[in-house]
C-alpha cells in the first residue's frame, strides 16, 4: 500500500482505517470502536477500550522473549557515564518505582509531576506512572521556579519526582532548590517528593521529602487497564498569553498513533536504535525518546549532553557510530551549531555511520541551506516533518517506512494519515495552490492528538476550533503546492505586512542562509510609520570569518533583494553572536521584535540564555532600535 492509498482511505474511512491500526496494540479489552462522540469539544478514540501504556512499552516485549534486548541505552558526555539496559531490567526498575509510587497512595487518575534531567530515571518515573493509571507531567529541568509553581497550581500533582540537579556544558544547575521555592510559591502542595540525588550536585532534603534510593525499595507491581480515552500525560506549551496551555494525550491514540509512526514514518524495525536527540520535557522527548521506540521494541538513545560543548561538534557523529544508531531525530538548530563549530564536518572522521539510515528534522523550519549541508556531509537522506506539541506526532512526512516519496527541500512533504491538511484565507475559505495562507486541519483530529487543555476546555475551543469553525487552528502559515506537498513557510503572526503585501519571514530566512558566511539567521518584522512593518534580519556568522560585517551585510540584502524583489523591502540587517532560543531549540522571533520595538514586558519562561536579549538589544541599537 502507499502513501496516496493510506491517506485517502484514513479520510474517506477514519473508522475503518484506525480500527485496522489498533491491531498492532495489545488490548485488555479492544474497543468496539475508533471514534466516540462524548460531547466534548471533538471525538474521542477508543474510549471504550482497556489498555496499558507501560505493558505495551515494556512487558510484552519481555513476554514475547525479548526480555534481554537493549531497550535504553543512556549515553552522558557531561558525566562520561554509558549504561545499557534492557527490556527485562526495565520492566524490574519501572515495577519497583510504580510499586513505591503506590504503597504512598498514588492511584489511577492521580498526578505526578516529573521535574528532573535526561537521565534513566526521568524514563523510569514516566512508564511507573503509566504503569499505575497516574498521569505525568514532565517539566524541564531547570525551569524557573515561578513557572514550576504555575505548573504544580494547575496539575495538581500528589507526588514530585525531582532530580537534585541537572548538567550543562560547564555548570552544574540546582535543580532542589529551585524545586522549594517553586512548592512554597504554589498554592497546591504536594503530598511527597522524591528527589533523586546525584554526585555532581547534593541536595539539601525536607521532611517532605524522600531518597530515591530508599524509595524504590518497594514491592513490584502490575500494569492496571485503563479506559482508552484516560488521560497519559499533560504537557505544557507556553499559551499567547503567557498562562501554560495543558496538552492532554489520551492513551488509547497515543498507542495507535506513535507505534503507526515508528514503521510507516520513520521506517526502523523492531530492535532497532533510535535516537530522538531532545529532552524528555518537550514533547519529541515523549513521543520519541520514552514512548515511542519501547512501543515498537525499539532501542531508545538518552542523550545527556550538547550537539557542541560536550565537549565538541563531534558528539553527534560518535553517539551515532557507538550506539549503531539506525534513524536520528533532531532539531535543525543543533546542525546549525554544529556547522558552525565545524563547517567542514572535519570531525565526523573516524566515526562509522555506515549503520546510520535516515536522519529527520523537525521543531523548526528546516532551511534549505542546512538540508543540503547536512545530506553533503553525511551522504544520508534528510527527511523533514512538521507537527506540533498538540498533535504529538507527525501532521506532515514522507513516509519512508510506507513509501519514500521525492523529497522537496525546503517542504516537510505531505499529510500523514488523519491529516485533511487545508490552506484558508482570514474568512476560513480554501486559497489556491501556491498560495500563503492559514493552515488548519478539518474535524476529526487522528489519534494521538489532543482532545482538550487541561481543566481549561473553554480555552481549547478559543484557542484551536473557533478561528475556523470545523478545522482546528494550527497558528501556522504556508501554502500547498500542485503536488500535494506543504510548505510551512512562518508561524501565522511571523507573516508580516509590508505596504499591504503579505510576506514571510520563513522565505527571507531561506535566502539569507545560502549565504556562504551565515551559519544562522532570523528575520523578524519591526514597526515603520510609513510601510506598517519592515523586515529586519539577525545574522550570525559562521566561525572563522574575517570579512567586514557591512560588506557580509550588504551582500545578503542585495541577495533577498534580487531574490524577492523591492517588494520585500528587505534593506536592515545586523550581526549578532547568537540568536535567544527556548531550550528546545526553536527561535524566538516574536521576542526579538518586541525588543526592536520596545515592548518586551516579560521575558519567556522557556528561553535558554536571557542575557541574548541584551546582546540582540545592543545590536538592533546600533540601528536605531528600539523604535519609540
Amino acid at each position: 500500500m502507499g502513501w496516496k492509498s493510506e491517506w485517502l482511505r484514513s479520510i474517506d474511512d477514519p473508522e475503518g482505517f484506525w480500527m485496522d491500526q489498533a491491531r498492532t496494540i495489545e488490548w485488555d479489552r479492544a474497543p468496539s470502536r475508533a471514534l466516540h462522540d462524548l460531547g466534548g469539544p471533538v471525538p474521542e478514540w477508543y474510549a471504550d477500550g482497556l489498555v496499558n501504556t507501560c505493558w505495551n512499552a515494556v512487558d510484552r516485549h519481555v513476554v514475547a522473549g525479548h526480555g534481554d534486548r537493549l531497550a535504553v541505552i543512556y549515553d552522558s558526555p557531561v558525566t562520561g557515564i554509558v549504561k545499557r539496559i534492557t527490556y527485562a531490567a526495565l520492566q524490574d526498575r519501572v515495577a519497583r518505582l510504580a510499586g513505591a509510587l503506590t504503597a504512598r497512595g498514588v492511584e489511577q487518575g492521580d498526578r505526578v509531576i516529573i521535574y528532573m534531567p535526561m537521565i534513566p530515571e526521568a524514563l523510569d518515573a514516566m512508564l511507573a506512572c503509566a504503569r499505575i493509571g497516574a498521569i505525568h507531567s514532565v517539566v524541564f529541568g531547570g525551569f524557573a521556579a515561578a513557572e514550576l509553581a504555575v505548573r504544580i497550581d494547575d496539575a495538581q500533582p500528589k507526588a514530585i519526582l525531582a532530580g537534585s540537579c541537572g548538567i550543562e556544558p560547564g555548570r552544574i544547575v540546582p535543580y532542589k532548590p529551585l524545586l522549594d521555592a517553586a512548592i512554597a510559591q504554589a498554592t497546591h502542595k504536594p503530598e511527597f517528593c522524591v528527589i533523586l540525588q546525584r554526585e555532581q550536585g547534593l541536595a539539601d532534603m525536607t521532611p517532605r521529602d524522600t531518597d530515591w534510593e530508599d524509595f524504590i525499595e518497594a514491592d513490584p507491581v502490575e500494569c492496571v487497564p485503563v479506559a482508552g480515552n484516560h488521560p497519559a500525560y499533560i504537557l505544557y506549551t507556553s499559551g499567547t498569553t503567557g498562562a501554560p496551555k495543558g496538552v492532554v494525550r489520551a492513551t488509547g491514540g497515543h498507542l495507535v498513533a506513535l507505534d503507526w509512526s515508528m514503521a510507516n514514518i520513520y521506517g526502523v524495525a523492531p530492535g532497532e536504535v533510535f535516537w530522538a536527540a531532545s529532552d524528555v520535557g518537550w514533547v519529541v522527548g515523549h513521543s520519541y525518546i520514552c514512548y515511542a521506540p519501547l512501543i515498537h521494541g525499539c532501542t531508545t538513545v538518552l542523550f545527556e549532553g550538547k550537539p557542541v560543548g560536550t565537549p565538541d561538534a563531534s558528539t553527534f557523529w560518535r553517539v551515532m557510530a557507538d550506539h549503531k544508531v539506525a534513524a536520528f531525530f533532531t532539531a535543525p538548530t543543533a546542525f546549525r551549531a554544529i556547522r558552525r563549530e565545524d563547517p567542514q564536518a572535519s570531525m565526523m572522521a573516524g566515526h562509522d555511520l555506515s549503520g546510520l539510515r535516515t536522519i529527520f528534522l523537525a521543531g523548526e523550519r528546516a532551511d534549505p541551506d542546512t538540508v543540503d549541508w547536512i545530506a553533503k556531509v553525511t551522504g544520508k537522506p534528510v527527511i523533514d516533518h512538521w507537527w506540533q506539541t498538540e498533535t504529538g506526532w507527525t501532521i506532515a512526512g514522507n513516509p519512508i517506512g510506507l513509501e519514500a516519496l521525492p523529497v522537496k527541500t525546503g517542504s516537510p512533504s505531505v499529510p500523514m494519515p488523519g491529516y485533511d491538511v487545508r490552506v484558508l484565507d482570514e474568512a476560513g475559505e480554501p486559497l489556491p495552490v501556491d498560495t500563503l495562507g492559514a493552515i488548519a486541519i478539518r474535524l476529526p483530529l487522528p489519534p494521538g492528538t489532543l482532545p482538550t487543555l487541561w481543566n481549561a476546555e473553554a480555552r481549547f475551543r478559543k484557542a484551536y476550533l473557533e478561528t475556523f469553525p470545523g478545522y482546528y487552528e494550527t497558528g501556522d502559515a504556508g501554502m500547498i503546492d500542485a503536488d500535494g506537498y506543504l510548505w510551512i513557510m512562518a508561524r501565522t503572526d511571523d507573516v508580516i505586512n509590508v505596504a499591504g503585501h503579505r510576506l514571510s519571514t520563513g522565505a527571507m530566512e531561506e535566502i539569507l542562509a545560502t549565504h556562504p558566511d551565515v551559519a544562522e539567521c532570523a528575520v523578524i518584522g519591526v514597526g515603520d510609520a510609513l510601510k506598517g512593518q519592515l523586515p529586519l534580519g539577525l545574522l550570525c556568522l559562521t566561525k572563522g570569518i574575517d570579512r567586514p560585517e557591512a560588506e557580509i551585510v550588504a551582500e545578503c540584502v542585495k541577495l533577498v533583494r534580487d531574490r524577492i524583489g523591492p517588494v520585500a523591502a528587505f534593506k536592515l540587517a545586523c550581526v549578532v553572536d547568537r540568536l535567544p532560543k527556548t531550550r528546545s531549540g526553536k527561535t524566538l522571533r516574536a521576542t526579538m521584535a518586541k525588543v526592536a520595538d520596545g515592548t518586551l514586558d516579560k521575558v519567556p519562561a522557556t528561553i535558554d540564555d536571557p542575557a541574548i536579549l541584551d546582546e540582540i538589544g545592543t545590536a538592533l541599537g546600533r540601528l536605531g532600535y528600539p523604535v519609540a
